[in-house]
């Protein structure tokens, strides 16, 4: 394995660590360079050739989350493509991301409102782009103006954002229940849309 191969697993292997640090009790602000480095095999000096500090490590689990996401409904919408309910398949595809990334997702919620402008500016960024890429979406596969393309798009993802936050700590039943709901209200938001045509 060459330098660069190593270097990028071992970034990779930081940022790996420190979602696996984050909890429901513990928040990244919890979270020390030193436990970070010793959930990555790495000695605590190795970090700072990767990251400057926690916060730079702060951002970019921001940005990796948000990533992470907007890939997977970008697949969502290409199984989409090759027949399916479009807000249903997105429904499941978003909360089984949430499920199964719980740290990740906690990491958002909680930074898009914490005490560092860095992080809440991070979150909000990796949002606007969900929004805007649901838009784009819209605007593309109905007759909607862009303006309420992006009002439908903006009222969902934060239906969709909000459900997430409560989804995290729910049983198999509690989310098949609440994705039903979500279902049906992202539904009427379409319905509502759609009379502006």
């Amino acid at each position: 394995m060459n330098r660069q191969e190593q270097k990028r697993r071992t970034r990779h292997a930081i940022i790996n660590a420190a979602f696996n640090l984050l909890s429901e009790e513990r928040s990244l602000s919890s979270i020390s360079l030193r436990e970070v480095a010793r959930e990555a095999g790495i000695a605590p000096t190795s970090f700072y050739r990767h990251f400057a500090d926690m916060d730079e490590l702060g951002l970019t689990l921001v940005d990796e989350g948000g990533l992470a996401l907007r890939q997977l409904m970008r697949q969502a919408r290409q199984r989409i493509e090759s027949g399916g309910d479009v807000i249903k398949v997105s429904v499941t595809t978003f909360l089984e991301f949430v499920t199964a990334n719980a740290n990740a997702f906690r990491l958002l919620l909680r930074e898009r409102s914490g005490t560092s402008i860095a992080f809440r500016d991070a979150v909000a960024r990796e949002i606007k782009h969900f929004t805007l890429e649901l838009t784009d979406y819209i605007e593309t596969h109905t007759q909607l103006s862009e303006e309420i393309a992006a009002l439908q798009a903006d009222a969902m993802v934060k239906l969709v954002f909000a459900a997430g936050a409560d989804v995290i700590d729910m049983n198999k039943l509690q989310r098949q229940q609440l994705a039903d709901q979500l279902i049906r209200q992202l539904r009427i938001i379409a319905i509502g849309a759609a009379a502006f045509k």
